[in-house]
């Protein structure tokens, strides 16, 4: 396990462990997150372009209300950008183990897409009892490693065994990443050849997202990370492609539900380059 450096002031005072290597699977990153504070932990969830897999590792479980009313405990899967998410754990047991994964890997190692979508489920739903299998292994582990090495492992098995991704799906994805959302549906459906009706299709059957909206979600992050970075939302606008503040406005409250002033502060976006400094590009 690689320490994480030093969290900057202000922000809770979680614990995170990384891997000592990035994941050998592309597309996967991992980090795991105690706390060491006093009283209940609650965090409005800020979407990145990832599917996020939450398992519980404490003496309380992890509860994720998904903006609906509904609770996931436990084993927790969030789709891409749901919406009002917040999460709630009790500080001083409050330990899980977090994967992100691209859509790319989720649609192959989750056996689902579309039927995920922007939702929160429970692990339950998609592995059966190979959920609460996987997570008393990580409970009985006895380091950060061992637990990152079983995750790795699991997912390598299922990356093995699951469903393809078009190729001409993941070309999209990646000049999505690549281009942090500024790209043109169009322009992407006449590099791979096919109708905009194809792949509208195509890629809402495999990532979850229509193509456009997806492209959104990438800027989105790009223009959260520059906001809690500390750049004024008219940099940030002119930076990211949008066409005035109003405009990343709209899209932050969409995404995000809070103002871009929430978003700048927001603890999980504090984090983010200590958890996640090798976030999925595939």
């Amino acid at each position: 396990m690689r320490p994480a450096e030093p969290l900057p002031a202000g922000v809770p005072a979680w614990d995170i462990a990384v891997p000592s290597r990035p994941s050998r699977l592309a597309g996967v990153t991992m980090a795991g997150f105690s706390d060491r504070a006093n009283g209940l932990i609650e965090v409005d969830a800020i979407p990145p372009p990832a599917v996020v897999v939450v398992i519980s590792l404490g003496d309380q479980p992890i509860v994720v209300n998904d903006g609906t009313g509904q609770q996931r405990r436990e084993r927790i899967v969030t789709g891409l950008a749901p919406h009002g998410v917040r999460g709630q754990g009790l500080a001083g047991s409050f330990e899980c183990l977090q994967m992100r994964l691209s859509p790319v890997v989720a649609h192959t190692v989750l056996g689902t897409a579309s039927e995920l979508g922007r939702a929160v489920v429970a692990l339950d739903d998609l592995w059966g009892h190979d959920a609460a299998r996987i997570q008393e292994q990580l409970r009985a582990a006895t380091s950060w490693d061992e637990r990152f090495a079983i995750a790795e492992v699991v997912l390598a098995r299922r990356l093995d065994s699951g469903r393809v991704v078009d190729p001409e799906v993941v070309y999209c994805w990646r000049q999505m990443v690549a281009s942090r959302g500024r790209v043109r549906v169009e322009w992407l459906a006449t590099e791979v050849g096919w109708s905009r009706q194809r792949l509208w299709s195509r890629f809402r059957s495999q990532i979850g997202l229509t193509p456009k909206r997806a492209a959104q979600l990438v800027r989105f992050d790009h223009a959260a990370h520059r906001l809690a970075a500390g750049h004024s939302t008219a940099v940030v606008a002119a930076d990211s492609g949008y066409a005035d503040q109003s405009h990343l406005h709209r899209d932050i409250m969409a995404f995000a539900g809070v103002t871009p002033a929430a978003v700048a502060i927001a603890p999980f976006l504090a984090v983010d380059d200590v958890a996640w400094a090798d976030r999925p590009r595939r």
